[in-house]
């Protein structure tokens, strides 16, 4: 079967409750959290975004609303930013969702996993490749070069086959990810002839982690949809990303640009310091408010 090479589609699940992040997760996602001046949501949209990818699906639960409302047209806002003559902000509110890009909702009724959530977008994503990409991963690619999710799509033009981003991760904390391993296939590309879900570090076919951006073939819905479940009684994506691989080719992407795990406080706050020394209005400030600090 001819599987389409342009990425059109991109599934965000989001409806995770945040525990380790409470009490700040208690009533407000944790998507919503802000790194700097932008919540962890908005730098995925803006990631997929900039690969081409204009329709956005986010797969949310119970108290998620506010993902929603981002997203959407705030006209009592605009109304007040227009009336006191403030364009900058005016124009930076209205960016949040271009006029060429569309979001859909789509509720996952219970917690069962990460490939439960990705089968509630099969309705919307249809017999397509589509882009999934974890918010609480905060991607970013290496000065002046492409996105990561750019990168990925570049490779799936040209292999036609689902492409997921791996790293390599600390011996440590191999039984946090899913692992790959397999055979080289030519410049970042490795054709995946295991993958395991958060094995013991002692039995790991390798130390290549699988970050939080993939970009599947449509297959990967049956996959899912005929798989028992997995580790912690949950549907694991990496399981059915493991069936699929009976049937046809998935490489391992290994990206440029780094990752930053935004679920943990570590990386949340690593993420907030660098890219507040990144930041075009405040970063100078906080560069020397840094050099102060006695530490």
């Amino acid at each position: 079967m001819t599987v389409a090479t342009t990425v059109r589609k991109a599934v965000f699940p989001v409806a995770g409750l945040g525990t380790r992040f409470l009490p700040a997760t208690k009533a407000s996602p944790k998507e919503m959290l802000p790194v700097v001046d932008k919540p962890l949501i908005q730098y995925a949209v803006e990631e997929a975004y900039a690969a081409g990818i204009r329709h956005m699906i986010f797969v949310t639960g119970r108290s998620k609303r506010a993902i929603e409302d981002h997203f959407d047209t705030a006209y009592e806002l605009e109304a007040e930013l227009e009336a006191a003559n403030k364009k900058e902000l005016l124009t930076l509110v209205r960016s949040i969702q271009p006029d060429d890009m569309d979001c859909a909702f789509v509720r996952q009724p219970r917690s069962l996993g990460l490939g439960h959530a990705v089968l509630c977008a099969e309705p919307l994503v249809g017999k397509e490749p589509f882009a999934v990409l974890l918010a609480d991963d905060l991607m970013v690619g290496p000065p002046g070069g492409q996105p990561v999710l750019a990168q990925m799509a570049t490779a799936f033009r040209q292999q036609g086959r689902s492409v997921i981003a791996v790293q390599e991760v600390p011996e440590d904390q191999v039984h946090k990810y899913g692992i790959v391993a397999g055979e080289p296939a030519g410049g970042p590309l490795i054709r995946i002839e295991r993958i395991v879900e958060k094995p013991k570090a002692d039995v790991a076919p390798s130390r290549m982690g699988v970050a939080g951006r993939y970009i599947l073939t449509p297959g990967v819905f049956d996959e899912i949809r005929n798989q028992p479940r997995g580790v912690g009684g949950e549907i694991q994506l990496t399981d059915g990303i493991a069936r699929l691989m009976q049937h046809e080719a998935v490489y391992a992407f290994q990206y440029q640009g780094k990752r930053y795990d935004c679920g943990s406080k570590e990386g949340f706050l690593e993420a907030t310091v660098e890219l507040a020394l990144q930041h075009p209005q405040v970063g100078a400030h906080f560069r020397e408010y840094l050099k102060a600090l006695a530490l």
